[in-house]
């Protein structure tokens, strides 16, 4: 049985596929501008992907969330340093955040569980 990880990924690659075989020019070039802004610049990736995490959990969208935790988790960010940035996106946001914050607690935890 797949993990919460797993069905994420799954999912959104399937469907990114799905949109992206449509041809559509305008939404390729938003996928080209997302994927190109998280490359290393003046930032390192880490740290831009930590700053999408607060803009994720701010603007409340739970995938946005779990992609940034993820390739958070895969650029070496700590739990430590999650919190402290889920923490910050919790001040920025609002109480309204609180939800978000669990939900990327508990796919933290599945991040965390498949190096177990």
């Amino acid at each position: 049985m797949p993990n919460k990880v797993e069905e994420f990924n799954s999912y959104r690659s399937r469907m990114n596929d799905k949109i992206l075989a449509e041809n559509n020019k305008l939404i390729k070039r938003i996928f080209n501008l997302d994927t190109n802004a998280y490359m290393a610049g003046a930032l390192d990736v880490k740290t831009k992907e930590l700053l999408g995490l607060v803009a994720s959990a701010v603007l409340r969208c739970d995938d946005c969330v779990k992609y940034h935790l993820e390739s958070s988790k895969n650029e070496g960010a700590t739990k430590e340093e999650v919190m402290e940035t889920l923490g910050i996106a919790t001040l920025v946001g609002g109480t309204i955040v609180v939800p978000h914050l669990r939900r990327a607690f508990e796919f933290w935890e599945e991040l965390e569980n498949l190096d177990a």
